[in-house]
């Protein structure tokens, strides 16, 4: 399920990022007392009384050194206004309203979102009373607050979380598979998706999805349903998204969640960034299904070995993901893009898969056999019986001695086990380790 999304807004070193960190509960933008210091924007998921909702710290947001500042205002509010649910308007309460807050304003209002403002910097109750200015700007929700101590962050996530919409989703049936094509712009995804749905054995109809101006694209091929997640995401297009390449994140963010199969999809001619292992770990930390489609495979210059030694490139700079399968395309030439489609199915199976709790245990009694377990000053663990307790992705309760005795590395040998016993291919595997007291 899509989570809704708070966008913080607003002029320079009013501490936007104090805000986000102090919102997630941890410190994760860069935080110091010069005017654009944040140099990525962030997004996290926060929660506040069981209420789950993604956060965006804007401060991130610049364009190049001639372009003025009132313009890299005026874009961190456009995509606010773009990609949130609710959007909180960060003010510096011992400054007062200057001009800039109203142009920032006035930019917001148009959009029609709900708009909270947090006045901040406020330290002591004394400073209160500079909130009364800020309700010149026309907006009912203006709350004091201090982002570095925590002082009136309580009442502003009441405020957000009463405007943001209802948790709801677009329901299909339980045998759909729901597809995302995620990855960097310009990698070709909104060509694949036109590949998929150009194939004459695929029927299209357009739905829309509870993302804003999001469409779901339902296919068939061989008896199978399958939903194409978001795919008004992947044809936007314009100056301001392509400029700020981490845009494609909170997208991706809302489609993998939205999904049971995730293709990270890569450039073959432009090789691996850091941006490619960026969104396929957000894949990889919401449990889901992965495979690699490298496309613009026709413009690759290769001999019979330059498939292999990509693929091996992969392995190398995904680790955390060794069994995810890859697939050289061309959405352009359609040249094995009918795989993609089979693939994913191959992958959903695999994510729902359930062991039975004998056969499970055959398998790990097996392994421990092969490789004693670890110990510890004398101490050894001891695996008493395995259950599956879960899937999508699947996962396993380890019921031992001492959990404290469980080791990384045996686990990582554990999981090799049941892959090479069930496959598991495409899908992360999860344990848990409890004391059997």
């Amino acid at each position: 399920m899509a989570l809704p999304v708070v966008a913080i807004v607003g002029r320079a070193n009013v501490g936007k990022s104090t805000l986000f960190n102090r919102l997630v509960g941890q410190r994760i933008s860069i935080v110091e007392n010069k005017p654009g210091v944040t140099r990525d924007r962030i997004y996290a998921k926060a929660d506040w009384n069981g209420r789950f909702f993604h956060v965006i710290d804007t401060g991130g947001i610049e364009l190049n050194e001639a372009d003025e500042f009132v313009n890299l205002i005026r874009v961190q509010a456009e995509l606010a206004i773009d990609e949130a649910d609710a959007i909180v308007l960060v003010v510096d309460g011992r400054e007062g309203l200057l001009s800039s807050d109203r142009d920032v304003a006035e930019l917001l209002r148009r959009s029609g979102k709900p708009i909270i403002v947090g006045v901040n910097k406020l330290d002591h109750p004394n400073h209160l009373t500079a909130v009364y200015e800020f309700y010149e700007m026309g907006f009912e929700q203006v709350i004091g607050i201090s982002a570095e101590h925590g002082s009136g962050t309580g009442d502003l996530l009441d405020a957000v979380v009463d405007a943001l919409p209802s948790a709801e989703d677009t329901q299909y049936e339980e045998d759909v598979i729901r597809i995302s094509l995620i990855g960097r712009p310009n990698v070709g995804k909104s060509s694949l998706i036109n590949a998929l749905v150009g194939g004459e054995r695929v029927m299209v109809s357009n739905i829309a999805g509870t993302t804003r101006d999001a469409i779901d694209t339902p296919l068939e091929l061989d008896g199978q349903s399958y939903v194409l997640v978001d795919t008004a995401g992947l044809r936007r297009r314009g100056k301001v998204y392509e400029n700020i390449e981490k845009y494609s994140v909170l997208r991706a963010l809302r489609a993998i969640e939205r999904s049971d199969v995730v293709f990270v999809v890569l450039d073959g001619h432009s090789g691996i960034t850091e941006q490619d292992k960026r969104v396929a770990g957000y894949a990889l930390d919401a449990g889901r299904a992965v495979g690699v489609i490298v496309n613009k495979w026709d413009i690759v210059e290769k001999d019979d070995k330059t498939a292999h030694q990509f693929e091996q490139r992969i392995r190398d700079e995904f680790p955390f993901m060794r069994w995810a399968p890859v697939v050289f395309v061309s959405a352009l030439t359609k040249q094995r893009t009918h795989r993609i489609l089979p693939m994913a199915k191959e992958l959903a199976e695999s994510h729902a898969m359930r062991i039975s709790t004998s056969t499970l245990n055959s398998v790990i009694q097996d392994a421990t056999a092969s490789v004693a377990p670890p110990s510890d000053k004398g101490r050894k663990l001891r695996l008493y019986y395995a259950t599956q307790v879960s899937v999508k992705p699947p996962t396993f309760a380890l019921f031992v001695n001492d959990a404290e005795l469980m080791h990384f590395s045996y686990l990582r040998y554990l999981e090799n086990q049941l892959r090479s016993a069930f496959g598991f291919e495409g899908t992360p595997l999860r344990f848990v380790t409890r004391n059997k007291s």
